[in-house]
């Protein structure tokens, strides 16, 4: 859910490896802070920590923390910042930054506050962003955080199951699986569900729409066989800017070595405009086997599809 966030620092030094001192107000570009030595064209422009860390470490360590010691460039309240998650948006006062990195690798005896305390507060609390929009921000500005929402649309194409012959099993499957799992990964999904019957052009305008409208994620399931109604691959391939051609062929091999009808699958992946789309089998173990193999790539597939270098 959105959160207004307080700034009450904003921090910035002039060498790496040092703590930030606290300025009126400061410029940021597209680099980061301007003037601040971590400004340049990478994925860390712009740190962000928290005053409620702040707070819990200092009431630890015995001894009050001030803004910038954390070498943190905007020290703001209102949540923990790392409940955030890449690809996240913060903005305000016409500024607008993306969340890139979450926490980061503790340096040890090249860190003054981890000589001093034997532990530090930024590699497990502060984030990192990269700017998207411009502007000033200064102490005192309310900045909003708005977690990204993953827009997926789950389309089943049967004529029987359209008709009401049977239950559709398969799309409701692959809803509960991208639940679970975006829940496991602190995500939020918006989903749209369509069950038609084998159309062509039907199939083809849904896609093209929800391509239109920047879904993140389309998965099809059923007409990927052989049979005189399995057209789904050709409609899709049809669609596409590219063709993600290793994940279907890896899990064709890796099931049919079991099973041998499931080398008969012709599902393929790929992406419109920035839309994913994966065309799965229509049963339920089909789409169980395939989704235990897509969902760990969904987070990477999303960073690379958007620029968003998390490296």
């Amino acid at each position: 859910m959105e959160r207004e966030l307080l700034i009450e620092s904003v921090n910035i030094s002039l060498s790496k490896g040092t703590t930030k001192q606290p300025v009126e107000s400061a410029e940021f570009n597209h680099l980061g802070v301007e003037g601040d030595a971590h400004s340049g064209e990478w994925h860390r422009q712009i740190s962000l920590l928290s005053r409620e860390s702040i707070d819990e470490f200092s009431l630890k360590s015995g001894r009050e923390y001030k803004p910038g010691e954390f070498a943190e460039n905007i020290t703001l309240s209102g949540m923990r910042m790392n409940e955030c998650r890449p690809g996240d948006i913060i903005e305000g006062c016409g500024v607008k930054m993306v969340v890139t990195q979450i926490g980061k690798k503790c340096h040890g005896g090249g860190c003054a506050i981890y000589v001093e305390s034997g532990a530090c507060v930024m590699p497990k609390e502060g984030i990192f962003a990269k700017v998207v929009t411009g502007g000033v921000l200064k102490s005192g500005d309310i900045i909003t955080y708005k977690p990204k929402t993953f827009k997926v649309g789950v389309i089943t194409l049967s004529t029987r199951a359209y008709k009401g012959i049977y239950p559709d099993k398969s799309g409701p499957e692959i809803l509960a699986i991208l639940d679970c799992y975006m829940k496991s990964s602190r995500r939020i999904v918006v989903p749209e569900y369509h069950l038609i019957p084998d159309n062509k052009e039907l199939l083809e305008a849904i896609i093209k729409d929800m391509a239109e409208r920047s879904f993140d994620f389309i998965f099809t399931t059923g007409g990927t066989g052989v049979g005189p109604c399995d057209f789904t691959p050709e409609v899709v391939k049809s669609l596409l800017d590219l063709e993600i051609p290793g994940i279907m062929e890896h899990i064709r091999i890796k099931y049919g070595a079991d099973n041998p009808s499931a080398l008969l699958s012709r599902s393929v992946a790929g992406i419109r405009a920035n839309t994913a789309i994966f065309t799965l089998p229509g049963s339920v173990n089909g789409v169980k086997e395939y989704m235990a193999e897509i969902t760990p790539h969904l987070e990477h597939l999303f960073y690379m599809r958007t620029g968003l270098d998390t490296h």
